[in-house]
């Protein structure tokens, strides 16, 4: 018995040793000539060790990890409580200047191809004359892509926001046929994120980074309404075009002017598109009369259409 103990005691003995040896050993130098190679901020930062005790290490020395959403996935499914977000569009300010359209696809990354806005000619019969009309999300109260989407990617907020969970979709596409409005797009090919943003978490907030085989869509920049700041496309439309708010408030704003969105509406004669199908839509449009500018047909739209 005493000699099997002896034995096992030489075995471990032999053991650190062999290890102690491999710390010196090449393998052992190339990291030790890696640490070198950093130079210390001398800003320390307190960790803890896995023995459960607290150490302090340089900052340079932590290797970098990717960087989380500030704001949980369930606080974005929740929304933001006490709201109810709208948006009114005031169609005799658009000039389709196509500032709300770049600001947008900038501020998400869209690939070139993408328009998360689209600014068609319409034109209410042949004899009335022509206007510009801004297209985004309708954000409805009654949203049927909420209800085809068999794994939840889609969902509309407390707040009244619908969004999509990126993580969640599978690509397919039910949420665009069951759209009236036909204002998703599906990442057919490669976004084309740029780095770092592409190595980012996904945000349902921010709608970003976009994926491949995935459905994208207006947001109503939520992340930006956190802030207590207007969505991109408001703030960048040099004619006050668009008019962002709180229901529960009664006010809406485009940065410049304020209104109370109840009187904004029923004195400029407001209305939703496709009423009669019941989605209830969070989009208020104002007709184009008294138009700021007149109509001026540009070379990459086609001739208006007759609705």
């Amino acid at each position: 018995m005493e000699n099997n103990v002896t034995s096992r005691r030489n075995f471990l003995a032999t053991g650190l040793a062999a290890a102690a040896g491999c710390a010196n050993c090449s393998c052992g130098k190339s990291h030790t000539h890696e640490a070198q190679d950093i130079q210390p901020t001398g800003e320390k930062v307190k960790l803890l060790s896995v023995d459960g005790e607290v150490i302090e290490v340089d900052r340079a020395f932590l290797k970098p990890v990717p960087d989380l959403p500030k704001v949980s996935n369930d606080i974005e499914r929740r929304g933001i409580e006490g709201k109810k977000f709208v948006m009114v569009i005031d169609l005799s300010r658009c000039k389709n200047v196509g500032a709300c359209k770049e600001a947008c696809n900038h501020a998400h990354s869209l690939h070139p191809d993408h328009n998360w806005i689209k600014i068609d000619a319409m034109q209410d019969a042949e004899e009335s004359a022509p206007y510009w009309q801004p297209t985004t999300c309708m954000h409805c109260d009654n949203p049927p892509c909420v209800k085809v989407c068999p794994v939840d990617a889609t969902f509309k907020r407390q707040d009244g926001i619908v969004l999509i969970d990126s993580d969640r979709c599978i690509g397919c596409r039910f949420c665009m046929a069951a759209c009236p409005y036909s204002t998703r797009v599906f990442n057919w090919g490669d976004p084309q994120v740029p780095e770092p943003l592409a190595s980012e978490p996904y945000s349902c907030e921010t709608s970003t980074p976009q994926k491949i085989g995935t459905v994208g869509k207006c947001d109503f920049c939520p992340d930006m309404a956190r802030k207590g700041e207007l969505p991109h496309c408001v703030s960048a439309c040099p004619n006050g075009v668009f008019f962002f708010g709180d229901m529960n408030e009664d006010s809406v704003t485009n940065g410049a002017e304020t209104f109370r969105f109840s009187e904004l509406v029923r004195d400029k004669a407001g209305y939703r598109l496709m009423e009669d199908l019941g989605t209830k839509p969070s989009v208020y449009y104002l007709p184009p009369v008294n138009r700021n500018f007149p109509f001026e047909p540009k070379s990459e739209n086609k001739e208006p259409t007759v609705t």
